[in-house]
């Protein structure tokens, strides 16, 4: 694999996309029960648990996620679920899709510790 393959951004971009405002997506990947420990409270999220992915592969997606052009970061506990999911994204066509470095547990460790630990 190419460096090009394992897309990634850091907690610190994340920060500036969702401080700026930037047009993209910020998918969490996570099962539902993880969001009772931590998650980033953004109009910007979507979440859709990869097991809920597995199943109905890209009909999981809401209609603004479908759109190969779309920006999303996508977003798991500690990044390696979140890089599966670029992976596949974008092996699908997706051009636009980065995984989360570290996950939100480094978001929290780094950016924002309110958003929760487990």
């Amino acid at each position: 694999m190419k460096p090009e393959d394992y897309p990634e951004i850091s907690p610190q971009e994340l920060a500036e996309k969702l401080q700026n405002d930037l047009h993209f997506h910020l998918l969490d990947v996570r099962e539902l029960w993880e969001l009772d420990h931590s998650q980033i409270r953004h109009p910007r999220v979507t979440v859709i648990a990869m097991s809920q992915m597995a199943r109905e592969r890209e009909e999981a997606f809401p209609p603004e996620l479908r759109d190969h052009e779309t920006d999303i970061v996508v977003m798991c506990h500690h990044g390696v679920r979140s890089m599966q999911v670029t992976q596949w994204m974008r092996s699908l066509g997706w051009k636009k899709v980065f995984s989360l470095a570290g996950g939100i547990d480094a978001y929290a460790s780094q950016i924002d510790p309110s958003v929760g630990f487990y």
